[in-house]
């Protein structure tokens, strides 16, 4: 029985059209193309980063860098953190 309709639905199925048939070989095509140029771009992704990786592993560190001199300030208000008021500069 699973013949019949096995058959059945052959003899009744939809034939795809001429430009469906070739709108499905193109679509196959693209995809297949598509997948192998993501599977190369990938593979390089890998070799790259293990070259990168092996090269860091290889390279010694960078030196240290100096601490920074401190710049010298003037004397005065400017060394207290004190504001000049009006007063204070006529004072002076």
């Amino acid at each position: 029985m699973a013949k019949t309709n096995e058959a059945a639905r052959g003899i009744f199925a939809p034939n795809p059209s001429r430009q469906d048939s070739k709108a499905s070989t193109t679509n196959n095509i693209a995809r297949s193309i598509l997948e192998t140029e993501a599977k190369q771009r990938e593979a390089k992704t890998a070799r790259l980063r293990a070259l990168r990786l092996k090269m860091e592993a290889e390279a010694p560190p960078p030196p240290a860098k100096p601490a920074p001199k401190k710049r010298a300030t003037k004397a005065g208000a400017a060394n207290t953190g004190a504001k000049a008021t009006p007063k204070a500069k006529a004072k002076a």
